[in-house]
């Protein structure tokens, strides 16, 4: 092992003696660091001075990494880390509130830890914990980040690295016209139950009109939930003028979850200002204030309506999906839904109707009507499936 890989340690000097045998340096205890050394002063009889003499020269070597900022993994705790981030960054974040939940659960288990101890095995340990590898690996993605975060504002200079869950397999879920009418329906003619006999509060309207706009938008639940109907601080808008939909607030940052402007197609841009002639503020509201989330009201339209697998997510799912259907161009859908091209191709790309058209449209041509081309010898000694298939017919 090399002699900088070893750390800060004891080394005794033998006494070393002139020419003549007289004494010129007696045995005394250094430091060894790297290439550094140092005098502890203490002969062979005094390790326990040498030491001390050692732990004294630890401790201003740290004093001295910490004012410049960076320390070595073993001696910065993940709860430095994660506080960093999390004042830093993650106060930025559309749902700070979730992001603080995870740094919690972060806490709960890596807080006593110091960054050296992050490894493959305490990674899997604590995905074990969570209640789903999604789960897992969503948390362990905001400790790589603050790691990373950490490491960038100068703080560590060694490369820690966390190890992920498997990516779970994408959901194919999406939803019919029909499902998606049967949702909308179910949310709109709903009237609460009281003492056995319904009443006239209609207490799941509002999930209707998030139904509509996640659906013609292909939004993010949590970017619907929090426009306005008027510029408003903090919020994205919705134009109702220009029929422009601001997805990300003034002043925030784009994220990988992009959030670009969209146009709004005409029904639903007579939706929105018929909804803001009535008194409406912001998109989706409930008594007059807006909606935070509506997950859990979603979940009782979706089980009343016989479809309990649909989640919000899925009416996103559900727009790409429409989209490619429809034959849209994907460069467009891809800019309108707020996703990057591959995803949308990777995902999506095979409910569009030009999806391997070509090779279709190749065995649907007639014989005399495909190109001919000079056959080579390697083509010659290979079966001719095409010609075999034309002639039995």
């Amino acid at each position: 092992m090399p002699a900088e890989a070893k750390g800060p340690r004891l080394w005794f000097r033998k006494a070393r003696r002139g020419k003549y045998g007289a004494l010129t340096h007696r045995g005394v205890w250094l430091i060894l660091d790297g290439k550094h050394q140092e005098s502890t002063e203490c002969g062979r009889e005094d390790r326990d001075g040498a030491e001390k003499q050692l732990e004294a020269y630890l401790n201003r070597k740290h004093a001295a990494a910490a004012k410049k900022g960076v320390r070595d993994p073993d001696q910065i705790p993940i709860a430095d880390v994660l506080a960093l981030y999390g004042a830093e960054i993650a106060c930025r974040h559309a749902r700070p509130k979730e992001t603080a939940q995870r740094m919690e659960r972060l806490l709960g288990f890596f807080g006593d830890k110091m960054l050296s101890a992050i490894n493959g095995e305490h990674c899997r340990e604590f995905a074990r914990s969570r209640s789903t590898p999604t789960a897992a690996r969503e948390e362990l993605s905001l400790l790589r980040a603050a790691i990373n975060h950490h490491r960038k504002e100068g703080r560590c200079e060694k490369i820690v690295s966390v190890v992920l869950p498997e990516k779970p397999v994408g959901r194919e879920r999406w939803c019919t016209r029909s499902e998606a009418a049967t949702l909308i329906r179910e949310a709109w003619r709903f009237r609460e139950v009281q003492k056995g006999k319904p009443t006239g509060r209609r207490s799941r309207r509002h999930v209707a009109k998030f139904i509509l706009v996640a659906l013609y938008t292909g939004t993010r639940a949590s970017a619907v939930c929090g426009a306005a109907l008027q510029p408003t601080e903090g919020k994205g808008w919705i134009d109702l003028d220009k029929g422009i939909f601001y997805r990300r607030p003034t002043g925030l940052r784009e994220t990988k979850k992009r959030r670009p402007p969209a146009p709004l197609p005409r029904r639903l841009l007579a939706h929105l200002r018929r909804w803001k002639l009535l008194g409406q503020r912001f998109a989706i509201e409930w008594n007059g204030q807006p909606v935070q989330d509506v997950d859990k009201a979603f979940r009782n339209v979706a089980r009343d309506a016989g479809l309990p697998d649909v989640t919000p997510h899925v009416l996103r799912h559900t727009a790409a999906t429409w989209q490619m259907q429809l034959g849209t161009d994907p460069w467009q859908a891809a800019e309108y839904l707020g996703m990057t091209l591959k995803t949308l191709l990777e995902n999506y790309g095979h409910h569009h109707p030009d999806y391997l058209s070509g090779p279709r449209e190749a065995f649907d041509r007639a014989p005399k009507d495909r190109q001919r081309k000079p056959t080579t010898d390697r083509e010659r000694t290979q079966p001719n499936v095409l010609k075999i298939a034309d002639h039995s017919s």
